[in-house]
């Protein structure tokens, strides 16, 4: 998906938000266990409720990973049901040498149709740039998260006096461009969002953390919000797991739907 159509849908549908399909069969309404594909029956369930409602959805696929063979069945069906109007994140948090990361590069971007998998850049370039040889797809790199564990590296001053994200997410954007590459940024980092606006600003940013984990919206948008939009704020919990009852998929479309009228009105 290219970044015009994108935002076209954004502005389209006032809404920016990004659907997380982090889906763990131990927090799934209990009646569905007894499905041949309990990951998937409920998956297709939350994307029928919520597809009006969002752009995006992000399968992080360590729960699917975790499944062993069946759940990645599970992750396959689910990005296949989707629909090409949406932009598909396959979250998987790759980056190795240039050759491992081309194979990681083929298996998703090739192979499946994702549109965009997120990445770690702690390798350098050769790890990230053969994410980068596939139109119409993106790297979504990694640049300043919200666990507590980013002080011990991306927080971390190099000798400039810089934090060593700012460093990342200056080098990262030179090997690409805003067509091609975003950055991961935690919503519970609202401080920092008019500072790295500064060091890409027209980047796309990749945004988790809000609801469940306590991000800001109205924060966030009014921050790092820029002229094509921009953001892609992603909820999971907080809409896939509004009930554990029949009526989870209803609850979920109109958690999401709650979530698309606060957006309309930072468009």
């Amino acid at each position: 998906m290219n970044r015009q159509y994108l935002v076209e849908q954004i502005r389209k549908k006032k809404s920016y938000l990004c659907v997380g399909l982090d889906t763990d069969p131990a927090l799934i309404p209990p009646h569905l266990l007894g499905e041949a594909d309990p990951i998937f029956t409920f998956n297709k369930a939350i994307i029928d409720a919520t597809l009006d409602y969002c752009v995006a959805y992000k399968i992080n696929t360590a729960f699917y990973e975790s499944q062993g063979i069946e759940g990645w069945k599970a992750l396959e069906k689910t990005v296949n049901y989707i629909p090409s109007t949406h932009f598909k994140i396959a979250d998987a948090k790759r980056g190795d040498i240039g050759n491992t990361s081309a194979q990681y590069a083929k298996a998703f971007l090739q192979n499946l149709p994702f549109d965009s998998i997120t990445i770690a850049p702690y390798m350098g370039a050769d790890s990230v740039k053969p994410f980068l040889q596939y139109d119409g797809k993106w790297a979504i790199v990694l640049g300043l998260t919200s666990n507590p564990g980013a002080s011990d590296f991306e927080l971390q001053n190099m000798e400039d006096g810089k934090p060593l994200y700012e460093h990342v997410l200056s080098t990262v954007a030179s090997w690409g461009s805003d067509n091609n590459i975003m950055f991961v940024v935690g919503a519970t980092r609202s401080d920092e969002f008019l500072h790295i606006r500064k060091i890409i600003p027209h980047h796309f940013l990749l945004v988790p953390g809000v609801g469940a984990q306590g991000g800001n919206l109205e924060e966030i948008s009014k921050k790092a919000m820029n002229n094509e939009i921009g953001l892609l704020i992603n909820v999971s919990r907080d809409i896939i797991y509004c009930s554990k009852e029949n009526d989870y998929d209803k609850r979920a479309g109109e958690k999401a739907k709650d979530y698309a009228r606060q957006m309309s009105k930072f468009l």
